[in-house]
């Protein structure tokens, strides 16, 4: 678990929820997500944190279709995440434009 600096007080976070919260900070405003363990909470979490920051969430039906949707709007100008599963470990790329 790690802790953040956030208005005067610490926050106590899950691995999951860093990555969600050093992905905003890094300006993601779109995330195409899959829900597969262990990287369905990285979903849960961005699908309730990106609309407010006016971000876009939206579910995708393979990690396929998520890397293109990342893609288009990396694209399109917008920094984009993704969250994969691959054996032994979660990956949340981050892509900017």
């Amino acid at each position: 678990m790690s802790a953040r600096e956030t208005s005067g007080r610490q926050l106590l976070l899950q691995g999951n929820e860093a990555i969600v919260e050093g992905a905003l900070a890094a300006g993601c405003r779109f995330f195409a997500g899959y829900p597969i363990t262990p990287a369905t909470e990285i979903s849960e979490i961005m699908s309730y944190r990106l609309p407010a920051v006016d971000g876009t969430f939206i579910q995708m039906e393979d990690e396929i279709a998520s890397m293109g949707a990342i893609t288009g709007a990396s694209l399109a100008g917008v920094t984009a995440g993704v969250s994969l599963s691959v054996p032994d470990s979660v990956r949340t790329p981050v892509v900017e434009s």
